[in-house]
């Protein structure tokens, strides 16, 4: 493999060979197609023996191997000072050791020659007569540059001043072993030719435990992938703290962080190593070998992703070069040709945590601020009566659950809630029996409104045939209902509460001046597989609370199939129209819409991310791969056509971090195209390989 790198010009050009502005080009497309933006990573831990470094390098080699073999990792980091272990204390005041040091780092690039991956070793390095703790960095080959730790712990255990300097921050050419000159100094980017948004910068253990860590200063210069090569004992209780400071960094910066625990050899004299690897993005903890394991933590860094976050977060500074803000860059062309596979957990419902108690806790954290919100809005325009309408469904469901919480919040009596039925031609007994049940037990006043007589008149007056089931025949009833309500909200001088969902809004299943419009819409950011547990999370609630009544009719809402009930019944009296069937599976679109809204993924992206997450292809298929191109199509086609619907829609209370309020997360002209991105879809009609 030739070694195709480059130096951005601070230091002068390096190295002779380069790549062309046709190939790097061409390797961007290449990227930008391929794999998504995601990049395999691994952190190890090899063994060590104290000072043995032919034994350490071929430690070091073989867990190299291995993970590059069995994982495919494009970026692989080591502990620090692995090649001759971390507790030698005064015996890196020998030359012996330094010499047989920089041999290992040799032997170590030589044999890694052919390893298509950035490497990160930690070793002793000799500079103008000072000892500095490095993390040196290798590819195809080559030592690409020597990062030294900047913050020298000289506290309880740690006497690492003893031997070490700390090392600058700016970055000069140093003459090193048989490399010749190598850049040297703190403040180094490696980035990848092929997937520009992969930028790696190294620090050492303590300086991610200080106050102003390096790491944020390469992320100021555009790192997206942070490398902590790391010696850090273990004592009760610091793994956990060491996991919160490694996933905290990772949430502050914006960033992925590779973080590997020297283990098995150090010496333990006074010290005992536990090998602790883990592995960040953005705040998640996607690998954790936990202590005393076998030190391998692999998985996939979505740099694609965290370059958008960067991009929306306006308060985010990135300097637009990186020698902008005194940092030298080196570019490696790493091979990106194949897709990079996917081991790291993607969420088929990412807006329900999947643990029981995280999941309650969303729950009432969700009904708060619903509820807070509402109580608001009443405590400032002075009303003490609100207007619902109320099918039986989930969402009418979960609104007269918020509006009772928001009375009570205000100690408002609950009979100034007025639950409107208003059955028409596709009511069903259950939806009915279960909306008047709802309303009765939880105190609210129930009124029932028929609206089939003055839909029927309308359709006289405007030349209907009712046997034509249309969307105007459907329509008509949703209208009906909402001037019902807005004439009742006048009547007993309060507002009218809206019902409708993310999800709906999201692909535009509301009736335009119908049941898309309210004075409040409470469940405005609630996404529809959310609603179903917020209304569980209440019917378990009610249960626990003896409330047996209220708890048996929200369970029967939770059986009820999702229905507007607009066309008529089958003839057993069943529900025959069921949205999902006409719209598609709403696990599915949360999904699209969260990974579209939230990470700015693209369409195939988002297609391959659903593949994975429902196993297209797998023997634990949910969503085969054609349902869910399909289906995708569809949600791209109505999210775009639907936006008038958006734009003018109520107030409402956002509850997470996606939204689609035209005053707050989603500001988009109603006429925009979606040509671009059902293109991008087409590409994947011939070929649904994910």
């Amino acid at each position: 493999m030739a070694c195709k790198i480059r130096q951005s010009p601070v230091l002068g050009e390096l190295r002779e060979d380069k790549i062309s502005a046709h190939g790097r080009e061409e390797l961007h497309r290449i990227g930008e197609n391929m794999q998504d933006g995601f990049v395999k990573v691994a952190a190890i831990t090899p063994k060590v023996r104290v000072a043995d470094v032919t034994y350490n390098v071929e430690s070091c080699l073989s867990s190299i191997k291995k993970v590059y073999a069995e994982h495919e990792a494009r970026v692989i980091v080591l502990p620090e000072l692995c090649i001759t272990g971390y507790t030698c204390e005064d015996l890196f005041w020998q030359d012996e050791l330094l010499d047989a040091a920089e041999s290992g780092l040799a032997s170590i690039a030589l044999h890694t020659f052919d390893v298509d991956a950035l490497v990160l070793v930690g070793l002793p390095v000799r500079v103008a007569s000072k000892l500095y703790n490095c993390a040196a960095v290798l590819y195809g080959g080559e030592v690409l540059g020597l990062v030294p730790k900047q913050n020298i712990p000289m506290y309880n255990e740690f006497y690492e001043g003893r031997h070490f300097t700390a090392g600058p921050e700016a970055v000069t050419s140093v003459d090193f072993s048989i490399f010749g000159e190598v850049p040297f100094g703190a403040n180094q980017l490696f980035s990848c030719e092929s997937l520009p948004e992969l930028v790696v910068a190294a620090e050492i253990c303590e300086d991610l435990w200080v106050a102003n860590p390096p790491s944020i200063a390469h992320a100021m210069a555009g790192a997206t992938l942070i490398c902590n090569l790391s010696a850090s004992p273990a004592i009760a209780g610091k793994a956990e703290y060491r996991r919160s400071l490694v996933s905290n960094q990772s949430a502050r910066l914006v960033c992925g962080y590779m973080y590997a625990g020297s283990g098995e050899g150090e010496s333990t004299t006074d010290l005992v190593f536990s090998g602790h690897n883990l592995i960040c993005e953005n705040g998640h903890i996607l690998a954790d070998t936990g202590c005393f394991t076998d030190g391998i933590a692999v998985s996939e860094i979505d740099v694609a992703a965290l370059a958008a976050e960067r991009r929306r977060l306006s308060t985010f500074f990135v300097a637009p070069r990186p020698e902008d803000a005194q940092h030298i860059v080196t570019y490696v062309a790493l091979d990106f040709e194949d897709m990079t596979k996917l081991t790291r957990f993607v969420d088929p419902r990412p807006f329900v945590p999947a643990n029981d108690d995280r999941r309650a806790e969303r729950c009432e954290e969700v009904l708060s601020i619903q509820a807070h919100g509402l109580a608001t809005r009443l405590a400032h325009t002075g009303s003490q009566r609100v207007v619902i309408g109320i099918s039986g469904g989930l969402d009418s469901t979960l609104a007269l659950l918020v509006t009772v919480r928001a009375f009570d919040r205000l100690g408002l009596d609950r009979g100034g809630i007025v639950a409107v039925t208003m059955p028409g031609f596709g009511t069903t007994d259950r939806t009915y029996t279960n909306a008047i049940s709802l309303a009765r037990t939880l105190g609210a006043e129930l009124r029932e409104i028929s609206i089939t007589a003055a839909v029927r008149q309308h359709f006289i007056d405007i030349d209907h045939d009712e046997a034509n089931h249309d969307v105007t025949y459907e329509n008509a009833q949703a209208r009906e209902r909402t001037q019902i309500l807005m004439d009742v909200a006048n009547q007993v001088r309060g507002m009218v509460i809206g019902t409708g969902d993310l999800s709906e809004l999201a692909l535009g299943w509301a009736t335009y001046n119908g049941d898309q419009m309210s004075m409040y819409g409470v469940n405005a950011s609630v996404p529809k597989t959310l609603v179903r547990h917020l209304v569980r999370y209440c019917a378990d609630s009610y249960m626990q609370t003896d409330e047996k009544d209220a708890a048996d009719i929200l369970y029967d809402v939770l059986d009820t199939p999702v229905s507007p009930e607009l066309l008529p019944a089958n003839a057993d009296g069943s529900i025959d129209q069921k949205t999902e069937d006409l719209v598609g599976p709403y696990e599915l679109h949360d999904f699209f819409l969260y990974h579209v809204l939230r990470h700015g993924s693209s369409p195939h992206k988002v297609f391959h991310l659903a593949c994975y997450a429902f196993g297209a292809g797998t023997s634990g298929e949910k969503y085969s791969k054609e349902a869910i191109l399909a289906w995708l199509k569809v949600f791209y086609r109505r999210f775009f056509a639907q936006q008038f619907k958006r734009s003018a829609m109520p107030d409402g209370p956002k509850v997470g971090s996606v939204a689609l309020s035209p005053r707050g997360d989603l500001r988009m002209p109603s006429d925009a195209s979606s040509a671009l991105w059902l293109s991008d879809l087409e590409a994947l009609e011939d070929d649904v390989d994910c």
